[in-house]
């Protein structure tokens, strides 16, 4: 004879499915999150609106992003458009590939006139002709962020933008230096030491900012701000470059110990940042 089963226990038995899934998927997005720390590389930022965890190549085209605007002079509205375009087209990675002929962090397209696929590549080119586009849009900074990047990607679904709003002004808060010591970044040590590209380091800065390198081991800054994007740029690039220690206004980060941050460094000044 077949078994029949009360509504209540068939009740407890479909609580125990959700449950079950529920649990499953909040394991799995805590493994997908936990990944980066496992692999021993990894970035954090840190502001009052809330922490956001990169990998190290995320980082370093979050500032990359962050220094193009400022040598436009672009406001941070600008930037916050330009992150919520790179974490839907690529997640803030310079892909090598794309939908047809896509590439690069804005997944532009060679056959629409953005440039070669090398040049697109390059995230400061493709940067600047993302930002090019972008002040053509009329009055694109009284525009909904995602309306902004609609109009310069037109893309099939604009938007998709929207849902990466609160993330993109967590980086422009720290990536354009806002918010002091809010980028840190932490990797394992080389096997055989790394030498230390200090100099390609602030040629390839000055080419995002849009000045001259600066000589020797500090880049002056004019205002705390500006020091703060340009130690928020070295230390996500400090992997690439060798670098073992940032320094400014009062603090430093180190490689050696990157996953505790900034700490007191007090012959650390607050008009140039020094790097080694």
């Amino acid at each position: 004879m077949a078994r029949r089963f009360s509504r209540a226990v068939l009740t407890i038995i479909g609580i125990v499915l959700v449950l079950g899934v529920a649990l499953f998927f909040g394991v799995y997005h805590l493994l997908n999150r936990a990944k980066p720390l496992a692999l021993g590389e990894h970035c954090q930022v840190k502001t009052p609106g809330g922490t956001l965890d990169l990998e190290i190549e995320q980082a370093q085209v979050a500032a990359t992003i962050a220094a193009v605007a400022a040598d436009r002079g672009l406001p941070e509205r600008a930037l916050e458009i330009a992150y919520i375009t790179a974490i839907q087209e690529s997640k803030l990675l310079n892909l090598p590939f794309g939908d047809r002929d896509s590439v690069g962090v804005f997944q532009q397209r060679p056959s629409q006139g953005w440039g070669t696929i090398e040049q697109l590549q390059d995230p400061v080119y493709a940067t600047r002709k993302f930002f090019s586009a972008l002040v053509k849009v009329k009055r694109y900074q009284k525009l909904p962020l995602h309306d902004a990047a609609q109009a310069v990607q037109r893309s099939a679904d604009g938007s998709a933008y929207a849902q990466h709003e609160e993330d993109a002004k967590i980086l422009a808060d720290a990536f354009t230096g806002r918010t002091p010591k809010a980028v840190h970044c932490w990797y394992p040590a080389p096997e055989k030491p790394q030498p230390v590209q200090a100099a390609k380091a602030r040629k390839d800065l000055a080419r995002a900012l849009g000045q001259r390198p600066a000589q020797g081991d500090g880049i002056s800054a004019a205002t705390q701000r500006r020091g703060w994007l340009i130690a928020s740029w070295t230390v996500a690039h400090a992997q690439k470059y060798g670098l073992r220690k940032v320094r400014y206004a009062g603090v430093a980060w180190s490689s050696a110990d990157g996953q505790d941050g900034w700490l007191p460094d007090t012959g650390a000044t607050a008009t140039v940042v020094k790097i080694a």
